[in-house]
């Protein structure tokens, strides 16, 4: 990997005269400037973005924490915040906080380490005092939080719309599953099913989880058929939990979706390829990623924000873990 001595050396001038090129600071004659971009661009040198934030006293990198890159809806969330940052010349700096409070901490510390421009934080407990008097932006995604400008989508209109559609396709036992407390989200969608069910006739359980793990997935849908085998309707907490309970209901010999009725919170890629294809709450992921880059960037720029916190719509995708409308029942 070529250096900032090797470009000098080919260009034929001195690491400050490069240095200035690099960083457009101080006089560089145009022949001169010539000379060492031709340089840069034969040996495919990079620059440390690094050592130039310590130069110019910023950077162009930008932290971002998000729970567990292994479940399927945070690819997206990152994919929408790069695709924006990387356009406007910022790069992305990773970590997973897997909702543990010290982990999320020693991640912020290398984030400011590495002189971040700003933080997109996926991962927020109530009380968290992780973000309290940081010098830097920070804009949470798929989180809120007391003060903090934040993108995020209408769980709970998520969940009141996921209830509204298995009682009108005709479940009548229904178990609600309850995501996490601690994730505001889970919540939410939790709240909107609940609300729902409160005011109509059929009968329904609360079965309380304390993780979106694909490891406690499994687990929550072997303890749902046992203590409720009677259940025709499941509103999953999010999609790797529905998928878990889709898998448990086919080994114990349930018709999908003539017995049981499921429907998932989130749209993960995934949710199209099960069998039977999973009917969802679809949440913008790739949108809302989106956002909350473009949200950061204009506060780094410290320009006007007309809104700090964005919450974006959810819709039902229909697939076929649940049944048709019974226009006449």
């Amino acid at each position: 990997m070529a250096t900032i001595r090797d470009v000098a050396k080919a260009a034929g001038v001195s690491v400050a005269t490069v240095s200035r090129v690099l960083n457009e600071t101080g006089y560089v004659h145009e022949d001169t400037r010539k000379r060492v971009l031709e340089a840069i661009k034969q040996l495919d040198y990079s620059p440390n973005e690094v050592a130039r934030s310590l130069f110019k006293g910023e950077s162009r990198l930008i932290g971002l924490l998000l729970p567990d890159i292994t479940n399927p809806f945070f690819p997206q969330l990152a994919r929408g915040v790069e695709d924006v940052m990387q356009k406007q010349g910022f790069r992305l700096i990773f970590g997973n906080s897997d909702e543990n409070a010290e982990k999320e901490l020693d991640y912020i510390n290398t984030f400011m380490q590495n002189h971040v421009m700003g933080i997109v934080s996926a991962t927020y407990k109530p009380g968290n005092t992780n973000y309290r008097n940081l010098p830097i932006p920070i804009v949470f995604l798929d989180r809120t939080s007391d003060g903090n400008p934040s993108v995020y989508a209408d769980g709970k209109e998520g969940g009141r719309i996921a209830a509204t559609e298995i009682i009108k396709r005709g479940s009548k036992r229904v178990t609600l599953l309850k995501g996490p407390e601690h994730i505001r989200p889970a919540l939410d969608r939790f709240q909107g099913a609940l609300e729902v069910l409160s005011g109509s006739k059929v009968d329904f359980y609360v079965m309380t989880t304390n993780s979106f793990s694909f490891q406690d997935a499994k687990k929550w849908a072997n303890e749902l058929f046992v203590k409720y085998p009677d259940t025709d309707g499941v509103i999953a907490s999010n999609d790797i939990v529905a998928t878990a309970i889709l898998h448990e209901a086919l080994r114990l010999g349930k018709s999908i979706p003539q017995e049981l009725q499921i429907i998932g919170f989130d749209d993960i890629p995934q949710s199209s390829l099960s069998f039977p294809p999973l009917s969802t709450i679809r949440q913008p992921a790739y949108d809302m990623g989106k956002e909350a880059a473009r949200l950061l960037i204009k506060l780094i720029k410290k320009e006007k924000i007309k809104k700090k916190n964005i919450q974006m719509p959810v819709t039902f995708v229909e697939r076929n873990t649940t049944r048709e409308v019974d226009e006449h029942g």
